[in-house]
């Protein structure tokens, strides 16, 4: 359901999650343009958004095809209409019936793995259901998270053997270069996307030159996806945190803080000049507790503060975060004049990460370029 509002930032409760419309479509602009017309298929991931507005506004009206992270984003998503889609987390035993429920559905619903453990369980399911569920094999691209080393080609082909010959099916390889969230610059992300290409594009040629079928060969992370230079090989790309970026995203140089779409709004409630502090209502369960950009050169604290209009108030940050309030203070800890912030001033507070602050909220504020106004009011949805 979308709804308007007729609303404003000036008047909306807080603390809230407001949405820049207007950065949002060039956001998506801009990955769709660099990636071409005759380049790879984009495959976005909707585990950010987790909004059906939102969705159709990334894939332009036209609903699919979609990456999602949990599967009550399967099933929220395909009520939306919303018909092919990859559940890109390693399958367990448990979710499997209602991966074949959406699948007798009419739902092209694929699921991911990378043992042949794994493997088993959707065999047995698929031959339970009389249906072949369609299975990518997760490429461990560069050691972050999960999946087949590129090397391991004995358990690479054992897994998609146990596929074939049991009765599902072997849709192709995926991999996620998570690792490309701790470049230091734009200048080394190239070449973290040419190695997982290269990760995705040999694993496929090991699987076809044994006689096995690899029809997808699918690659991602916003920081590859923007800055990979060659897809030869890929046949989709995957991203997610580029519709709206981040402070992480922007401190890898990925983009620009301006970029940034999302923002919690908040309302002083109080003062400690002793510790040159200004208390907000907006605590981690507002704005998460993550704290991504500790480890990169600029430490943006729990959020970059931000006036009403969402313009970067100079070097104010979130120092702490308790339940419900938060604590703005100068970068460096001194005395900054734009402390001076009466009861009850609205800032906006940048996230570190725009997954986990949008987690915290069940609907977006819609604002555009210039105007506090709200133009809808967008709802979004949690859980598994």
């Amino acid at each position: 359901m979308m709804f308007q509002s007729s609303a404003s930032l000036l008047t909306v409760d807080t603390p809230c999650l407001v949405l820049h419309g207007g950065k949002m479509d060039r956001n998506i602009k801009r990955l769709r343009t660099h990636l071409g017309a005759d380049g790879p298929a984009l495959r976005p991931h909707l585990k950010t958004a987790k909004s059906v507005p939102v969705a159709s506004r990334v894939m332009g009206g036209v609903m699919g095809p979609a990456t999602v992270s949990t599967l009550k984003e399967a099933e929220q998503f395909a009520a939306a209409g919303i018909r092919d889609m990859i559940y890109a987390v390693g399958i367990a035993p448990g979710k499997l019936d209602r991966v074949v429920a959406l699948r007798a559905s009419g739902i092209d619903l694929a699921v991911i793995l990378d043992t042949p453990e794994q493997a088993l369980l959707v065999v047995d399911a698929s031959q339970r259901a009389g249906i072949a569920i369609p299975a990518l094999i997760e490429i461990d691209s560069d050691g972050h998270r999960a999946g087949v080393a590129p090397a391991d080609t004995n358990t690479l082909l054992a897994i998609a053997r146990l596929l074939c010959d049991g009765g599902a099916e072997l849709r192709g390889v995926l991999t996620h270069a998570g690792g490309s969230y701790q470049a230091r610059s734009p200048k080394d992300l190239p070449a973290w996307a040419e190695r997982e290409r290269a990760a995705a594009v040999s694993c496929a040629a090991t699987l076809r030159a044994a006689g096995l079928p690899c029809p997808v060969v699918s690659v991602g992370s916003t920081p590859t996806a923007l800055f990979g230079r060659d897809f030869s090989g890929v046949t989709e790309v995957r991203a997610g945190v580029f519709v709206f970026f981040d402070l992480v995203m922007a401190g890898i140089g990925v983009c620009q803080v301006d970029d940034i779409a999302l923002s919690v709004l908040a309302t002083v409630i109080g003062h400690q000049p002793a510790r040159g502090w200004v208390l907000v209502d907006a605590g981690w369960m507002a704005l998460s507790r993550d704290r991504g950009t500790a480890g990169q050169d600029i430490d943006q604290g729990y959020g970059l503060v931000c006036d009403i209009h969402g313009r970067p108030c100079d070097d104010l940050i979130i120092v702490g975060a308790n339940q419900e309030h938060a604590m703005i203070g100068a970068r460096d800890g001194g005395f900054n004049p734009l402390l001076d912030l009466p009861i009850g001033t609205r800032v906006r507070i940048l996230p570190n990460h725009a997954c986990a602050t949008a987690a915290q909220h069940d609907h977006y504020q819609v604002v555009e370029e210039g105007s506090l106004n709200v133009v809808a009011k967008w709802p979004r949805f949690g859980g598994w």
